[in-house]
């Protein structure tokens, strides 16, 4: 081998060894027998938040209503409404509400089914000198008539790729890292 293959060679397995964050997870549940198309509104409740970022979860819930109502396909119940039912039953465990909760809620607000989510990760990560943004959330929308989950999905996006790796860069923000988790939940939902 040439010294001139070395540096080649070594940035090939370099290559072949990078663990990639940048992946997006397959973790779908759909309820078969759900009729999802006689769904008329939903309340998105507020997502737990098992990240460092004090306001990660309030983003990520944001931003997934805002763009889950952008559709047009279902009516979002507006944050306040939300947040003033969940104060009038009471206080509801970190690990989700229960299926009385849920038919609680749902009555109060007249929705059809209740979407509970969880904030597994959110902001920089690093890994020797790179470092980009990583967004992982994990979804579920309960039935109001059965209180059973109809559906569920996970997924994770942005993170160091090869480039950052190899040139530097830092990523891409965190609204667009936020967008594409977003954008890729809803395309399950619909799917």
């Amino acid at each position: 081998m040439t010294a001139k293959q070395r540096p080649l060679n070594r940035i090939l397995m370099t290559l072949a060894l990078i663990p990639l964050v940048s992946c997006v997870s397959d973790d779908v549940f759909t309820e078969p027998n759900m009729d999802f198309g006689s769904l008329r509104a939903v309340a998105v409740l507020p997502f737990n938040n098992f990240t460092a970022e004090e306001f990660a979860s309030a983003r990520v819930r944001d931003a997934f209503s805002t763009m889950l109502l952008a559709t047009g396909a279902l009516y979002v119940i507006p944050p306040g409404e939300v947040a003033r039912a969940m104060g009038a039953i009471g206080r509801i465990p970190r690990e989700g509400p229960s299926s009385e909760q849920i038919k609680q809620l749902a009555d109060a607000l007249d929705a059809d089914a209740i979407i509970t989510g969880v904030v597994l990760e959110y902001g920089p990560v690093r890994s020797g000198s790179a470092s980009a943004n990583v967004v992982s959330v994990s979804l579920q929308m309960i039935e109001k008539a059965s209180g059973m989950v109809v559906w569920s999905a996970s997924s994770t996006r942005g993170g160091i790729t090869v480039w950052d790796r190899l040139f530097g860069g830092g990523g891409e923000p965190m609204n667009a890292v936020t967008e594409k988790v977003v954008n890729d939940l809803l395309d399950k939902l619909f799917d």
